[in-house]
C-alpha cells in the first residue's frame, strides 16, 4: 500500500484511481462500465484535473478500463451473493470507493466494512459528512494501521463483524504494495472466514505475461511507482496465486483473466475500449 504523507487526505493512488472513474463517465461513450462521479465529489480536486498528464485521455484509456471493470466485477460479484443471502462486505484498502453511496439500495442490505488506514479514512469520513451522504449503521469505517497492527480481524470484529456468517472480501490494486509474506498472511486470513466466504483480490502479472505491444507501457508504470516511491513489490504468475490460494486453505480457486473481463464488459463496443493488460483477479472460496 502506498506511503500517505498527509494523514488526513486520500491516498495519491486511491484519488488517482477515483479520478480515473470518473473520466471514464465524462468522455468514454456510452454504455458505461461503472458510473462514478461521487468520488469525483468528495475529493473536490483543482479546477484543472483534467489536464494533469496523468489524466490524458489517450495515455489512460486502458488504465480507466481497467479500473472500471476491476470494480465493476466485484460488484457484480457483491449482487450475486447477496442474492443468495450474503450479508458481509469488506473492502480491504478500501481508499474512494464509493458502492456504498452509489449502490445505497443494495448496500443497505448488507453490513459494509471498509478498511483503510486510519488518515485517509478519516478524511472520508469528514468528507462524507460535508457532502451530505452521511455515515449510516450498516457502513462500518475500519482502521487499521497497516504497518503498525497487520491484525485487520480483529478490528473487523470490534466494528461488528460476525465471524460466524460468510462475507464477500474485497481487495483490488493492492496486493502489488505488499511483500508476498503479506499477501500469504491476508489470503489465510480470510481462508480462516465462515464457509461461503468469498475472496476476490486483483495482483499484477510480470511484465512477460504482459503482451508485446502493452509491455513497454507496463514497465514505464512500474519504473514510475518505483520512482513515487510506491514500488511494485509483488507480482505473480496466474498458476503461482491459484497454488496460494490452495495452499491457505480455500476449497475453490479461480483465476479471472483480463480478456474474460474484456468479454463481459467491453464486448461489440465501437470506440475500441479495453483494459489494459497486467491485473488479473483471484477468485477463492472458502
Amino acid at each position: 500500500m502506498s506511503q500517505n504523507n498527509h494523514p488526513e487526505s486520500p491516498e495519491p493512488t486511491a484519488a488517482r484511481v477515483s479520478l480515473w472513474r470518473a473520466l471514464h463517465a465524462e468522455i468514454d461513450a456510452p454504455p458505461h462500465v461503472l458510473e462514478d462521479t461521487i468520488g469525483l465529489q468528495l475529493i473536490a480536486p483543482e479546477a484543472n484535473w483534467r489536464e494533469r498528464p496523468d489524466m490524458n485521455p489517450q495515455w489512460t484509456q486502458g488504465y480507466r478500463a481497467a479500473i472500471v471493470a476491476r470494480a465493476r466485477f466485484v460488484e457484480d460479484l457483491v449482487a450475486e451473493k447477496a442474492g443468495q443471502g450474503l450479508a458481509q462486505y469488506v473492502l480491504l484498502g478500501a481508499g474512494v470507493d464509493t458502492f456504498a453511496q452509489r449502490r445505497a439500495d443494495l448496500a443497505a442490505r448488507l453490513t459494509v466494512f471498509e478498511v483503510d488506514q486510519p488518515g485517509p479514512q478519516a478524511w472520508k469520513r469528514r468528507r462524507l459528512e460535508e457532502e451530505g451522504f452521511g455515515v449510516p449503521a450498516w457502513l462500518r469505517l475500519v482502521p487499521v494501521d497497516f504497518e503498525a497492527d497487520g491484525d485487520w480481524r480483529a478490528r473487523l470484529a470490534l466494528a461488528g463483524f460476525d465471524a460466524g456468517r460468510p462475507a464477500l472480501v474485497a481487495s483490488t490494486g493492492v496486493s502489488m504494495y505488499l511483500t508476498r509474506e503479506a499477501i500469504v498472511a491476508t489470503l489465510a486470513t480470510v481462508a480462516e472466514l465462515a464457509p461461503g466466504s468469498v475472496l476476490a483480490m486483483t495482483f499484477l502479472l510480470p511484465p512477460a505475461l504482459v503482451p508485446e505491444g502493452e509491455r513497454a507501457q507496463y514497465e514505464m508504470v512500474m519504473e514510475r511507482a518505483r520512482a513515487a516511491g510506491t514500488p511494485f513489490v509483488s507480482l505473480f504468475r496466474p498458476e503461482e496465486m491459484l497454488a496460494l490460494g490452495r495452499e491457505a486453505g480455500f476449497g475453490k480457486v479461480e483465476h479471472v483473466s483480463t480478456e474474460e473481463l474484456t468479454q463481459r464488459y467491453f464486448s461489440g463496443r465501437a470506440d475500441g475500449l479495453r483494459p489494459g493488460s497486467g491485473e488479473e483477479f483471484l477468485v477463492a472460496t472458502v
